[in-house]
């Protein structure tokens, strides 16, 4: 089992790696976005994007999840056939979709709630929408391939390509706010070039109609559950600016993009963790392995969860030459941190529990949970938002991740049964609930104080899980392990 975990461990190093470079420095946009745009302006990107991410998941419509399946099993048609079929529908479907988006670009602007001196948008994101789409299953390739170094290197490329053309579309050109879009636009061209070989090493143009049934068999319940969770992650947007204005989206959405520490956690690990279990579902002692992973998945999650807490508005605030990380007209928004960090470590409990649903392939399960989830997320919205502003928002984020790890749960748990570690996950969680409490009730106002009491905390959080929620003996097993396999 070891050996298993620890191959996980070294795919996850890599894309965390590079995941954490690449993120980082698409971070750095941040502050400079912030620092120079309105919030009303950075709202306006923010609601485009939102719709962006909902589309792209129409463009795919669970052929992503479908070609997981089948490219890793490999059980009907060769590499060539599972990689032509999904990726020939795709750039096919895609292509009808953009000229349908094209054509009736100013009246989706105007329903979408973008003011009229930015329609223009609309042909910016339609490009981006196309070429993501159709980097998709290549990238997925090399992730099934083990290529973890080559798929990191063409992300880190992609966000610095990103990066470098927003600097200077901005400082140097003077453009506004669809230097964004655009700098997105050659940044995903970039990507795609740098995949041509991927595509013409396993692209054939013959389209293997039976393996297309068994994809769209496969892959459609993906979809609405795709859909579903996407609005989880981006419906509070439009319903935030209908409920409020612009600028009090680009506050919101300001201070979630605080919470990358924790996404990045959760998508390095995800990149990882898919093909992990894919590949060793039929070991022996799989299952144990799988319920040991959820423990020090949920272990390292909950020290990110705290320590970020605790220190972040700290951070947000440092003043570098008359600029902070975050802007000072978003600061009032800094209070949701902690909830959007609590939410993506649901949403990476969440996408563990999602194994046994590709394992025992009861994908007609998941667009009722997602479903599920989405619909709470909406009616929470709509509840909390007038009550609380954005605060009601991330909560209802937070809310419909954990209703859907809990749907993924039980299902899981009815057709792959696992025995997962229950008395150290709920002890961890405790402590993280004991912290909350004690930041909230012992923390001074005095700046430098308060530093040293948040350090406290922080250190009597990880020595409460070393003592009362791990195992020690098994922590010294890991250890003893890992100095074998450096002596080798």
């Amino acid at each position: 089992m070891f050996d298993k975990l620890k191959q996980l461990s070294m795919d996850t190093a890599i894309y965390g790696v590079s995941t954490m470079v690449g993120r980082f420095l698409n971070f750095l946009l941040i502050p400079f976005f912030t620092n120079i745009f309105d919030p009303s302006e950075y709202g306006i990107v923010q609601i485009v994007y939102a719709y962006v991410a909902i589309l792209n998941i129409f463009y795919i419509y669970g052929m992503d999840s479908a070609f997981l399946k089948f490219a890793a099993f490999k059980d009907e048609g060769t590499d060539k056939d599972n990689f032509s079929t999904p990726y020939i529908s795709v750039f096919v479907t895609s292509l009808m979709f953009g000229f349908i988006i094209i054509y009736f670009q100013s009246t989706i602007a105007d329903k979408l709630g973008i003011p009229e001196d930015y329609y223009y948008l609309i042909y910016l994101a339609a490009a981006i929408i196309f070429l993501d789409t159709n980097g998709v299953i290549p990238f997925l390739k090399l992730r099934l391939n083990r290529e973890a170094k080559k798929f990191s290197l063409f992300k880190i490329i992609n966000i610095c390509t990103n990066l470098v053309l927003n600097l200077y579309l901005v400082l140097v050109l003077n453009w506004g706010i669809e230097a964004i879009l655009f700098s997105n636009i050659i940044a995903s061209l970039v990507s795609l070039i740098l995949l041509i070989p991927t595509i013409l090493r396993y692209l054939k143009f013959e389209f293997n109609t039976r393996l297309f049934k068994r994809f769209i068999k496969f892959g459609l319940p993906y979809f609405p559950a795709g859909l579903a969770v996407m609005l989880v992650q981006v419906i509070d947007v439009p319903i935030l600016e209908r409920l409020t204005d612009l600028k009090t989206v680009g506050v919101y959405k300001a201070n979630y993009k605080l919470g990358i520490f924790m996404m990045l956690f959760v998508n390095m690990f995800q990149y990882a963790w898919q093909p992990f279990f894919l590949q060793n579902a039929k070991e022996e002692n799989a299952k144990a392995m799988f319920a040991k992973i959820l423990t020090y998945f949920t272990l390292v999650g909950s020290i990110l969860v705290v320590g970020i807490s605790l220190f972040v508005a700290d951070l947000a605030q440092i003043n570098i030459a008359g600029y902070s990380i975050i802007g000072s007209a978003y600061w009032s928004g800094l209070d949701i941190v902690p909830i959007i960090l609590l939410a993506y470590l649901i949403n990476g409990i969440y996408v563990i529990f999602s194994a046994g649903i590709y394992i025992a392939e009861k994908s007609l399960y998941v667009p009722f949970i997602a479903g599920a989830g989405a619909a709470l997320n909406i009616i929470t919205n709509f509840a909390l938002i007038p009550v609380m502003g954005f605060m009601g928002a991330a909560f209802a984020t937070f809310i419909a991740y954990l209703v859907m790890a809990i749907g993924y749960y039980v299902v899981t748990q009815k057709f792959y049964h696992i025995i997962y570690e229950w008395d150290k996950i709920i002890k961890i969680f405790i402590g993280v609930f004991l912290m909350a409490l004690a930041y909230y009730f012992f923390v001074t106002e005095n700046y430098y104080l308060a530093l040293i009491e948040k350090s406290i905390l922080l250190v009597a959080f990880i020595l409460y899980l070393y003592f009362f929620a791990v195992d020690r003996n098994e922590i010294k097993t890991i250890k003893t392990k890992l100095k074998e396999s450096r002596g080798k």
